[in-house]
């Protein structure tokens, strides 16, 4: 161990981060091999109880869970999850997605906000080109502490949803979205433009680091 991390070699594992977020670090499996996840989840099950794995692919938990037999799959966000469940249900975050393409990321926010023991209410497909859909959840929209805001396209939602309410909303753009989305570099910008205050923005995709954020808020 050396100041507050443990070198692997080819990672250094910053085992001191639960202490000062509440959360400890976590594993972003994409280009790291199975050996590599293998001995960075060994060597976190040694320090927390709590061992997130984001954007794990099906096949990747397939093998890991051989090594791992508690190790969690959630399919939908491709989150892997091994440790003890947080059973606190503190406050009341609202994850809400444009469409039902936004699904996916929006879930990435919600199972990890679920798994950290936050209440979570999931309110699923109501963007602007059917704005009328938003009419029936404003009352509990209003309740949340902290609003996600999970949309691709030009992502007018989010203004939509921080114009209704007075607490921070977290905008998430997606890479849904057809030729002149750009990935959801246009989702991104139409975020970053809103007009209504009291809103933050990630990075494309991102529902986890969302979720991380509304967590901190939340508690």
């Amino acid at each position: 161990m050396k100041k507050g991390f443990i070198d692997l070699g080819f990672a250094k594992l910053d085992i001191e981060r639960e202490k000062r977020k509440g959360i400890p670090e976590i594993i972003y499996a994409p280009q790291k091999t199975i050996l590599q996840l293998k001995k960075i989840i060994q060597e976190f099950k040694k320090h927390t109880d709590l061992i997130f794995i984001s954007k794990l692919s099906f096949n990747y938990y397939q093998k890991l869970k051989k090594s791992f037999s508690k190790l969690r799959y959630f399919k939908i966000p491709q989150l892997g999850f091994l440790g003890k469940e947080r059973r606190e249900r503190r406050g009341f975050v609202c994850v809400i997605s444009a469409g039902s393409s936004d699904i996916k990321i929006a879930e990435e926010a919600a199972v990890f906000l679920d798994l950290m023991g936050n209440r979570v209410e999931r309110i699923y497909d109501i963007g602007v080109a059917g704005i009328h859909r938003i009419k029936p959840f404003e009352s509990k929209i209003k309740k949340a502490k902290v609003i996600i805001v999970v949309a691709g396209m030009e992502a007018a939602i989010l203004s939509v949803i921080s114009g209704l309410v007075s607490f921070p909303v977290i905008g998430v753009p997606t890479s849904c979205g057809y030729g002149t989305s750009f990935g959801g570099i246009s989702s991104l910008l139409g975020m970053l433009n809103t007009c209504s205050l009291g809103t933050v923005v990630v990075n494309i995709d991102n529902g986890l680091g969302a979720g991380y954020f509304a967590h901190l808020i939340n508690r």
